[in-house]
């Protein structure tokens, strides 16, 4: 990668386009924790798909490798150029455009550097919702997002990404653009090829720009919080609420005791919505119909009959609600405070979550003494956030392993929303099998033949090559 090469990039991005120096690129291979740092040569900028796409013609010529980055706020270090001796980062960061916006067709055509916020104002101006939700809404950005296949807080009504996207614009690895942002809810005609590129986290191509499904925005909404004595009441409440709400559900969000603690540590000046309990279950509703108040209270009044909770509240305006959600969305920030942890992203079966988050902390506080677990995630969907506070010297590999051995016990996945990125990249070979793998590596195989977009994310490295 000589002065010639990183002139024709910056010729392509145009001013301020490349950043080559060691201080304009520290934030782009520092992951989002500050546990990973990685090294670029560069950080390349463009402006629009043609120029993404020069981009990449000159890196796939030079044998150089592309490492694409959207915000920079994901948790697998998925983005982040770790041991790459011959890379660049290429961020979309300039490419913010709303190419369009149907309020009659409910969609709206994004470049993948709009950040999820920007979406959601954009579709709300025009009396349309755009449902991802996420903590890092005002920083995340949607080719990310697609890259990952996101969830957030709104899966149990919305579903994740994947069901959220249309069409996709993508640069292949040898430069072509490959057009596909149609805005149809059917298209039968041959592969759908966008489906190998949601969730693939950059390692096939990059997305440029999207078509994304808008929703009607609900006239009401209702946000209650429960106190739950245990995981098992936790996931019957869930139950209950789900009986006497339906299809109004938008989320249902399980956190603990030790959640709560530890924020009101770092703001002490907080009052607690309700008494104090082991567990708590944030639940959404949102609907076009009139009612819904009286639902949500019918909901919390069953599981409180059934004694499945032991106090409620529900949220008497959206400052109420927004109060409430925080609680749970400052949850990963308040642990970051903390120290050092170690992350798992896992899914199981709802009625398995008791007995795993038991057997699991069990595992982990008895292994690892002075290890706290911080269990919290998304109960309607069975992704908890299994996340472990470390003690001194404790090994956050260490820990992954104790984790993730008793996910597969489960049948469950050690990934539910965070993708594998290079985080969990070396335990995918565990958690897959040979089979799964190999079509994994024929189809990287196929797309990137020479292997520059984004290697050593994904892929165990045994399963990259033949």
């Amino acid at each position: 990668m000589n002065g010639d090469f990183l002139e024709r990039l910056a010729t392509i991005c145009g001013k301020g386009g490349l950043l080559a120096e060691p201080s304009e690129i520290a934030p782009y291979v520092t992951d989002w924790r500050g546990a990973f740092l990685g090294t670029a040569r560069a950080v390349a900028r463009p402006a629009d798909t043609s120029a993404v796409a020069a981009c990449v013609r000159a890196c796939s010529e030079a044998g150089v490798a592309i490492v694409p980055q959207g915000g920079n706020t994901g948790l697998a270090a998925g983005a982040t150029p770790i041991d790459l001796a011959n890379a660049i980062v290429l961020s979309l960061a300039r490419m913010r455009q709303v190419r369009a916006l149907d309020p009659l067709g409910f969609t709206i055509t994004v470049d993948a550097g709009c950040v999820l916020a920007e979406v959601q104002a954009a579709a709300d101006n025009v009396g349309r919702l755009f449902p991802l939700s996420l903590a890092a809404e005002g920083s995340a950005q949607i080719g990310g997002l697609i890259s990952t296949n996101a969830g957030g807080t709104a899966v149990l009504r919305y579903g994740s990404m994947r069901a959220l996207v249309l069409g996709l614009e993508v640069v292949l690895p040898n430069g072509e653009i490959a057009d596909g942002l149609r805005a149809l809810r059917k298209d039968n005609a041959g592969y759908d090829w966008k489906q190998l590129f949601i969730g693939a986290e950059g390692t096939l191509g990059i997305i440029t720009a999207a078509v994304l499904r808008l929703f009607a925005q609900p006239a009401h909404r209702a946000t209650a919080l429960l106190g739950i004595a245990s995981l098992q009441d936790a996931v019957d409440a869930f139950n209950d609420v789900q009986e006497a709400l339906g299809e109004a559900l938008v989320g249902a969000e399980l956190f603990s005791e030790r959640a709560v603690a530890l924020r009101l540590e770092h703001e002490p000046q907080l009052v607690r919505p309700i008494g104090a309990h082991p567990w708590y279950l944030l639940v959404e509703a949102a609907s076009a119909l009139a009612g819904l108040r009286e639902g949500a209270e019918a909901s919390l009044a069953l599981a409180l009959e059934r004694g499945h909770a032991g106090d409620g509240v529900i949220a008497e305006s959206s400052t109420q609600a927004q109060a409430l959600w925080a609680w749970r969305e400052t949850i990963t920030e308040n642990e970051r405070r903390a120290g050092r942890s170690a992350k798992h992203d896992v899914s199981v079966a709802i009625s398995a979550i008791p007995a795993f988050v038991e057997q699991a902390t069990n595992a982990v506080e008895s292994t690892y003494p002075g290890a706290r677990v911080l269990a919290f995630g998304h109960v309607g969907d069975g992704n908890i956030h299994f996340n472990v506070l470390l003690g001194k010297d404790q090994s956050a590999a260490q820990v992954n392993r104790t984790v993730h051995a008793i996910v597969r016990g489960f049948s469950g996945s050690i990934t539910a929303e965070h993708g594998i990125g290079r985080y969990r990249r070396d335990e995918l070979r565990e958690h897959r099998s040979p089979s799964e793998l190999a079509l994994m590596r024929a189809v990287k195989r196929a797309i990137d033949p020479t292997g520059i977009m984004n290697p050593g994310a994904v892929l165990p490295p045994d399963a990259q090559s033949s």
